[in-house]
């Protein structure tokens, strides 16, 4: 490297100590637990994979030893509103931070670019795709990088939680950056995701930095609940003020909008999802971080970022998809250290949701099949592959995206697609079957007796944990539940409990089906009145559940043994006492307002504008299936193409061909029209909105 060029950031001198920068530059007296053993790590050039949960203080783990490092540290994330938020605060802190990403103009990106090549920045934070622009790389190798930080780590792994094809890449992009050492952070990786972070990044002798999982103050509560009440519960909850502020995650944008008008007429409320603006989500997350609003009821899209100590409650109106997802969810209540509470509502429909989305996102296996043998070396155009594999339009894009990113699709800029390679099919299986698990995963935990919070911490292997009992959550603390009571057998139910633990203590374990079937398969014990009797017995310790799996045909069959304790196998005499199962409250009545519709719909017996004509479990809400207009969707093909060209990048990247459809036959007016078809977010509105708007005036 020239050396005119290796001038040093205004605070990091190899003479400065990590602890007098921690207080000049940062302002804090002391390091959290674990901190500092990883600051040191990174700062002597040793590559480092961090997991640790949301709000322990990752940042600082890069920010600080890359101010400590003479250069720029180069920050790899994946969303533009987090990069936004770690660059206003290291800003505010007088650190010279900048971003590029696809929100800024193309003259900012350039000046911002010329500050790199004359080390007048100390952060430089980016997206995953931008070292695939040409000329991008090439310009970082003129001055490279003293460390090397890739956030939300786990989207890299096929395994992880919320994996995204453009991290995947890094692993080909990362030894341009060397000699600098990389570390990796996310809050969600389990030990499977962990070592594939770790081969994927290429991060040789890492250090692994697997801490802090346990929060000594969330009381975890989850409770079955029908999924017609669980907007009352919702209100009761917080209908007491020491339960607030709180987030409420719902399981839709229709859902959260739904039940924050309800519950605004009590409290300050605001919906927060992917439909809304760019603009009206930063005033509802400003207003929230402020106190104006003290409840957002919001999907998946809030939370990333926002860092309020104060939140007393997170609210889970259904299942989540992930344990890795509902464990970084619940983590943003209680950072101030004081007691705090997360309620998960969930029933057995919420999973036939999830499964739904799943079949329709992972589709099987045989339709990719039968587009990667209907591809060859000549390429071929969609419109040509879709009439030859006469498949529905959503099937047909979702199986090419899959194969595309598993090698099976070479998809050119143009469109125009090709064979790839033949060993696609492992690697798509396995992470088919892998999602499905992760949905196994948080309903056994769900219906687990096992205390909430060890179960999260022996699912991300802390191996420094000590293992121990919560002792506040509905496991531990019965007596404290919220919205369940724990209640005396009858004496129906401690025949049938006495029965379960005899036939036990003859075999010792059984799978719960075999003996679901071999006690009570000609009489009226449904599958799930069985499962709570056993569960009871867990959670008196007087047997265990054991979850486990074997393979068939390829497949994962996943089961659970019941095993009888020393405790069970000697315990004589009644249960009373012993034993209590598990009720939800009663449900308060209250009044409920009419759902309000237009007097123009009610007069015409129209849909109100926007509402899907088919609704799949849990709302998800598809486009009809009208053809579109022939000559505005051509236009907007066209369009599409050309961006891709601009680009570089394959043109369903852009928008999927049932966007394009939609668009073309609904003729949208406005940016509301657009925000109403489904697949099209702010994001696509902020980027593409006015263009496209344009070409429906002028069609």
């Amino acid at each position: 490297m020239d050396p005119q060029l290796q001038t040093e950031t205004s605070a990091a001198a190899s003479a400065v100590s990590l602890d007098s920068l921690l207080h000049s530059a940062f302002g804090h007296e002391s390091f959290r637990p674990y901190q500092r053993d990883v600051c040191e790590s990174v700062a002597k050039g040793r590559d480092v994979l961090l997991v640790m949960p949301t709000g322990a203080g990752k940042s600082l783990c890069y920010q600080l030893p890359g101010l400590y490092r003479p250069g720029v540290t180069l920050v790899i994330s994946p969303l533009i509103a987090l990069m936004e938020d770690q660059v206003a605060k290291l800003q505010q802190l007088g650190l010279r931070a900048e971003r590029i990403h696809s929100g800024r103009s193309r003259e900012d990106s350039r000046q911002v670019c010329f500050a790199y090549l004359r080390g007048e920045i100390d952060y430089l934070y980016i997206a995953p795709e931008r070292l695939a622009v040409p000329g991008f790389p090439e310009m970082l190798a003129k001055r490279t990088p003293a460390l090397v930080a890739v956030d939300e780590a786990h989207c890299i792994s096929q395994w992880g939680h919320d994996f995204r094809p453009e991290y995947r890449r890094l692993g080909e992009r990362i030894p341009t950056l060397r000699p600098a050492p990389v570390i990796a952070l996310t809050a969600t990786a389990t030990p499977l995701v962990q070592s594939d972070i770790v081969e994927q990044l290429g991060l040789s002798d890492a250090h692994l930095c697997i801490h802090g999982f346990r929060r000594e103050n969330i009381a975890i509560e989850i409770v079955e609940t029908p999924p017609s009440i669980r907007g009352d519960k919702t209100l009761e909850l917080l209908d007491d003020p020491a339960r607030r502020p709180a987030i409420v995650y719902s399981a839709s944008r229709k859902n959260a909008d739904a039940l924050a008008a309800e519950l605004k007429s009590h409290f300050p409320t605001a919906p927060y999802h992917a439909g809304m603006m760019a603009d009206d989500r930063d005033i509802v997350q400003d207003g929230f971080l402020k106190g104006r609003f003290e409840v957002i009821v919001a999907t998946i899209a809030f939370g990333m970022g926002v860092d309020k100590p104060d939140i007393r409650t997170i609210i889970h109106t259904a299942l989540p998809s992930s344990l890795e997802g509902y464990y970084q969810e619940i983590g943003r209540a209680g950072r101030d250290g004081k007691p705090s509470r997360a309620i998960l509502m969930h029933s057995w429909a919420d999973r036939r949701t999830h499964e739904f989305f799943w079949d329709r996102d992972y589709p099987d296996t045989s339709h990719l099949q039968r587009l990667w043998n209907l591809l060859g070396s000549e390429p071929q155009t969609n419109e040509q592959l879709l009439a030859r594999m006469a498949a529905d339009d959503l099937v047909f894009e979702k199986s090419l995206e899959k194969l595309w990113i598993h090698g099976g699709a070479v998809v050119e800029i143009d469109q125009r697609i090709k064979r790839g390679h033949d060993h696609w099919q492992t690697h798509y299986n396995s992470q088919r079957e892998h999602k499905l698990a992760q949905l196994d995963l948080i309903t056994h935990y769900a219906e687990s007796p096992v205390c909430r919070m060890l179960g999260l911490v022996r699912h991300f292997g802390d191996q420094a944990d000590a293992r121990r009992p919560c002792g506040i959550c509905d496991i531990c603390a019965q007596d404290d539940t919220l919205l369940q009571r724990y209640l005396k057998p009858s004496a129906a139910q401690f025949l049938n409990l006495d029965r379960i633990l005899a036939a036990l203590r003859k075999q010792g374990r059984q799978t719960s089906g075999r003996l679901h079937k071999a006690l009570f398969e000609n009489e009226d014990i449904s599958r799930n009145d069985f499962e709570d009797l056993v569960t009871a017995l867990a959670r008196a310790a007087l047997v265990r559940m054991i979850d486990d799996s074997f393979e068939k045909d390829g497949a994962t069959i996943r089961f659970r043994w019941i095993e009888i304790t020393p405790d069970g196998f000697t315990h004589k005499g009644s249960l009373d006492g012993i034993v209590t199962l598990a009720a939800a409250l009663p449900k308060k009545k209250r009044e409920r307002k009419p759902k309000q519709t237009s007097a123009a719909a009610r007069k015409s017996g129209k849909k109100p504008k926007g509402q899907s004509t088919e609704v799949a479990p849990g709302g998800f809400e598809d486009a009809s299936e009208d053809k579109a207009p022939g000559a505005l969707l051509k236009a907007l093909k066209e369009w599409r193409l050309k961006e891709a060209h601009r680009k570089r990048i394959p043109a369903f990247r852009i928008l999927r061909d049932s966007v394009l459809v939609e668009i073309a036959r609904t003729k949208p007016r406005s940016q509301a029209d657009l925000l109403a078809i489904h697949g099209f977010g702010p994001t696509l509105a902020a980027k593409y909105g006015l263009k496209l708007l344009s070409l429906v005036q002028g069609a």
